[in-house]
């Protein structure tokens, strides 16, 4: 087409060209000052965690030793890179993880002791067993905050509690039967099924049910005082009563806490409210800097933001703070409930929760950055379509024709459609005499605008939204990032809020400013796209999903912005219960704690009370259980509903249905559990009562080996397995270095003591720097009940130990029976885990994700659009806690993939990488669906156009919806039955291309008058009557919602696609020639 000429007072509208320029000027604010400048800045990473590497060696190298030519240069540079690693290892010392290992060597050191030393020996008694006191200070090592620490003694002294309950009812048992009633074999029979049986097995399914790293290791503490009690003492099987090893059990639990609390307190204290303040502030850096390279990435029009090392740092980064601040949560309670500051932890939480909900909003608007790339990517028509006449697409009214995107020459460059943006510069004196202008210019916009040519491609109306809208919104990203980047908390120790006062004016200001700007631009992208009736239909439907996209990601951005608004408002509430602490311990009345009003109070300020509760996120600790209980229910009931009803099929389908409930509780994945680690110790334990094989359990030890099969117990097959080859390392490891101190120490407990210290010390290096406990605890168990049981020999304990040389110990049988027993432990765990009622990982991964698919199936079969009619725009499709919920379920599936990689079958290997992929794919999923969200649950009221849009579109949305809801449905029973997908999947883009060409149908039937238009000199609208519907009033921004509906649709369309092509590697395709009857 033609283009008139230019007006001389300046272009307009503006139009952003496609070489690099200035954008004009925009006003941004400064968050620690609130005042409005026009300075100059731009939008990059903070460098916090890119450079975090760089700096942890930006120290001097060390000198290379065999290039030196000479012998002084060579002794120079073994002084240097002496001096260099002293200093390096001096500088890792004074580090949290080295004042860890430090606090944890010498908590051992001291737990030693109670073997080494005779005072300490001797106030234990005779008994042996004295190196549990060292063995507490492993389990309950002091490297961990004071929450934690209170939450271990709590847990050890349960554990404890528990043990002397089982071992004295198992004596008493033993006493009353085999003793006064002279049934020794039904004593016998009894402790092994109610004491060990049930004992054990009631704790895995603690260990289960909780889900808590410390519960586990107090179930090995009393795992550990119950075998030493019953397995391995004579009282039992004598059926005579002895307080004897009791006593000293209580002595060792009170003396190994002492020391372990005592030293993490007074050495280098560390606090579970400074650890949580600092993850909150390393999660902050993270969200803001994800926050200024997408919004980067969506001006530059370039995914490279998006996919830089940068990004994917901040990411990574926010990826491993959550858990650790999620961790230090859950410590800080017991700080906070044990000091009667009830208060400050239910507004830490809130906070947490706040970041949690601006970390899905960091995913909303990612999910709309996508949208414009994908945009982007479609391929070009020819030039030809794009001038075709509106007749040409006139043909078919409901199904839209394909959807060309027609992109300037410059996008088929790639990233040089237009470049990146450049830093808004001061403003010169003409752009100020422009801005004063500006108005006056916009007066004559409409004047103007018929003479300008027309966009001839959809890019342009991203130019021309950047050039309206983009100053403004690099200004409130920039105020967001640096909000979210400046510390809410001062320096350690006492890490005090130290939140700036002007940040929420700031904010305020910045969101006035930015809502301002944004519905200028968007009314005058709309204007323009109004005038401009010259191109066909199904083109103008490409400018304006163009501009739905530009719009979606202003609104996503504004969202966020208000969530900031939220965070804020809950840190300044945590800044002033600080600054006005009131102690109270109402959670000590726990009789008056109703469910109702300890809800409430962990709900945040701004939470609906009456939503709040609707839906509830899997445990932290849970496990996904895999086929969802109305799955199932209906899958029990079916047949019987089918049947014909009669008096006796009501009857005995009653009975029969409450048996199968029964069964159903008890093949619950945490009662077989228990049942499961019940029926394995009762096997192993039953060697220490037989007659026949008695002797044999005592001369190989067969009570580690029994405390071995505990230990290597875990839920899934894959975690069993994991322990039990960690467990079988440490074992190997902790006897090399017992046999090897033993022989140099020449059995003196002044030589043992810093030499246990030094593989104390690795060992905890092991556990806390580089993140094994498994391996590190074993390795010290190992050399503890070999080492220290061998001096224990030879100090004269009371101990059938004639076989491994009673005073003058042989440690070579001692270390041979240990490994003996403990790697037939392993393998008897092994064998349990996998043979009876075995739980695989990879079956409830293959499971969850099934369910996880059919849910959010579910979920959009409700209509994200259809509920706004429905509810007059009070509900959202996405329910209250909905999202949290389906995010937290992918992270335990991802938790369950990492588990099943460790697991071995005949069929192959795990498919770890296409696992990850898909994993990937849900993710983009989940946040596509946040995203939707955020187009609809802030919607306030439906205009009159878009009412009579969502009712003319209602059956192709419905038809979308299902369709979205069947393809979920078909990938899901694909994935759980491991069959090949068929060359047939419905396809989801026919399905919105139906609903675009209803929309299509909707403009052409109701376009605007454009002479009318021309005199109304407003924004043009259009009363023609829409049969039932009657007139309404349909502007151009009435499209907006369907175009973004139609825009996440498009996302959650290619993403299926994705998913279906990795399970369509997996499984393969079946195509018609396929057999199947055979």
């Amino acid at each position: 087409m033609n283009s008139s000429p230019t007006p001389s007072g300046g272009q307009w509208p503006p139009r952003r060209p496609s070489k690099r320029s200035k954008l004009r000027n925009g006003s941004v604010i400064i968050p620690s000052t609130g005042e409005r400048s026009h300075r100059t800045f731009t939008l990059r990473p903070s460098g916090v965690f890119s450079s975090r590497q760089a700096d942890t060696f930006e120290s001097s190298t060390m000198e290379p030793f065999f290039f030196c030519g000479s012998m002084s240069d060579r002794v120079r540079a073994a002084a240097h890179n002496a001096r260099e690693g002293g200093v390096r290892l001096l500088r890792w010392l004074d580090s949290p993880v080295g004042h860890g290992i430090i606090k944890c060597t010498l908590a051992y050191t001291l737990g030693s002791l109670a073997t080494f030393w005779s005072p300490l020996s001797n106030f234990l008694g005779r008994p042996d067993g004295k190196h549990v006191v060292a063995t507490l200070t492993v389990y309950f090592h002091p490297a961990r905050s004071i929450g934690s620490m209170i939450e271990a003694v709590l847990i050890a002294i349960v554990a404890v509690a528990y043990a002397e309950l089982v071992s004295i009812l198992s004596m008493c048992t033993s006493v009353l039967l085999g003793g006064v009633l002279g049934m020794v074999a039904l004593a016998h029979g009894l402790v092994l099924v109610v004491f060990i049986g049930a004992g054990f097995g009631f704790m895995g399914w603690v260990k289960q049910k909780m889900g808590n790293p410390l519960v586990n290791v107090g179930s090995t503490l009393a795992s550990l005082a119950i075998i030493g009690v019953v397995t391995k003492e004579t009282a039992v099987f004598t059926s005579v009563f002895s307080n004897q090893k009791i006593v000293q059990l209580l002595k060792m639990l009170v003396m190994g806490i002492t020391i372990t609390t005592v030293v993490n307190i007074l050495l280098w204290r560390a606090s579970a409210v400074s650890a949580l303040r600092q993850s909150m502030t390393k999660a902050s850096i993270s969200l803001g800097d994800m926050l200024s390279m997408i919004t980067r990435g969506f001006l530059s029009g370039s995914e490279d933001d998006m996919r830089s090392p940068d990004f994917a740092a901040a990411s990574s980064a926010y990826s491993s703070v959550y858990p650790q601040m999620t961790k230090n949560l859950r410590e800080s309670k017991f700080e906070r409930y044990f000091l009667g500051h009830e208060k400050l932890y239910q507004l830490d939480r809130a906070v947490v929760r706040s970041m949690e909900t601006l970390a899905q909003s960091i995913g909303g608007l990612r999910s709309a950055a996508n949208s414009q790339f994908a945009l982007l990517k479609e391929p070009l028509a020819p030039l030809s379509r794009v001038m075709s006449s509106p007749s040409e697409y006139g043909s078919s009214p409901i199904t839209s024709p394909n959807l060309y995107r027609t992109l300037s020459n410059t996008v088929r460059g790639g990233r040089d459609r237009f470049p990146a943006l450049s830093s808004i510069e001061e403003a010169s004196e003409d752009s100020h005499e422009e801005e004063r202008h500006g108005d006056g210019e916009r007066r004559r916009s409409d004047a103007t605008a018929n003479s300008l040519p027309p966009f001839q491609h959809p890019s342009e109306i991203f130019e021309l939204f950047i050039q309206l809208l983009g100053p403004s919104m690099k200004s409130l990203a920039y105020t967001l990032s640096e909000v979210l980047r400046d510390p809410p908390f001062g320096e350690a120790p006492d890490h005090t809020i130290t939140i700036n006062d002007h940040f929420r004016t700031s904010l305020a200001d910045a969101l006035s400013l930015f809502n301002e700007t944004r519905a200028h631009a968007l009314q005058e992208l709309y204007k323009i796209l109004e005038l401009d009736r010259t191109r066909s239909k199904s083109i103008q439907a490409d400018f304006e999903e163009v501009a739905a996209a530009c719009g979606h990601f202003s609104f996503s951005l504004q969202t966020f912005g208000e969530e900031m608004q939220k965070y804020l408002d809950v840190l300044d509430d945590l800044k002033f219960a600080d600054e006005h602490r009131k102690r109270s311990w109402h959670w000590l009345k726990w009789w008056r704690n109703s469910p109702q009003a300890i809800h409430t109070v962990l709900t945040l300020p701004y939470d609906n009370a009456e939503r709040v509760t609707l839906i509830k996120p899997i445990k932290k600790t849970a496990m996904p259980r895999g086929i969802a209980e109305p799955l199932v229910r209906r899958r029990d009931t079916y047949n019987w509903e089918a049947a014909p009803v009669t008096k006796k099929t009501k009857l005995v389908g009653r009975l029969s249905q409450k048996l199968l409930g029964m069964a159903r509780r008890l093949a619950r994945d945490d009662v077989r559990f228990g049942l499961k680690v019940g029926v394995g110790a009762v096997l192993w334990a039953s060697l220490a009562f037989m007659p026949q094989t008695r002797d044999l359990y005592r001369h190989w030890r067969g009570e580690w080996g029994l405390l071995s099969f505990m230990i290597v117990c875990s839920m899934t097959v894959g975690a069993a397995n994991t322990t039990g080859w960690a467990r079988f390392i440490g074992t190997l490891i902790g006897i090399a270095t017992a046999g090897l101190n033993w022989e140099l120490s020449g059995h003196s407990a002044l030589a043992l003591i810093p030499l246990g210290s030094l593989v104390a010390f690795w060992s905890f290096y092991v556990i806390i720097a580089r993140g094994n406990g498994p391996m590190g605890r074993i390795t010290l168990l190992a050399y503890n009940v070999s080492t220290l049981y061998a001096y224990s020999l030879s100090q004269k304990v009371e101990d059938d130990d004639d076989d491994e040389g009673g005073v003058d110990p042989i440690i070579k049988e001692i270390l041979l029976h240990r490994f003996t027993a403990v790697t037939v432990g392993i393998l008897w765990g092994l064998i349990v885990c996998r043979l009876i009622w075995p739980i695989s990982a990879r079956k409830k991964f293959k499971e969850g994700l099934s369910m996880l698919y059919l849910q959010m199936g579910l979920i959009w079969k409700r209509g994200p659009l259809a509920i706004l009619l429905r509810s007059d725009c009070s509900q959202s499709y996405l329910r209250t806690g909905e999202q949290a919920a389906l995010q937290k379920y992918a992270g335990r599936l991802d938790e369950l993939r990492s588990s099943a990689a460790h697991e071995f079958e005949l069929r192959g290997p795990f498919p770890s990488e296409q696992s990850r992929r898909l994993m990937t794919c849900t993710h983009r999923l989940l946040d596509a669906f946040y995203a939707m969200s955020l187009v609809t649950q802030r919607k306030g009221s439906l205009s009159e156009g878009e009412r009579a849009l969502l009712l003319y579109t209602a059956d192709e949305r419905a038809m979308l919806c299902d369709r979205i809801c069947h393809v979920f449905q078909v990938l899901a029973s694909s994935l759980m039955l491991e069959y090949p997908l068929t060359d047939a999947i419905p396809s989801v883009s026919r399905s919105r291309d139906r609903l675009l060409g209803k929309i299509f149908q909707f403009r052409k039937e109701h376009q605007h008058d454009a002479n009318e238009a021309g005199n109304g000199g407003g924004i043009m609208v259009s009363f023609q009557p829409l049969g039932q519907l009657g007139h309404v009033n349909v502007q151009e921004r009435d499209y907006a919602l369907l175009y973004a509906y139609a825009l996440v649709t498009g996302q959650v369309a290619e993403e299926l696609k994705v998913v279906a092509k990795e399970i369509e590697d997996l499984f393969g395709v079946l195509d018609e020639n396929t057999l199947l009857l055979q």
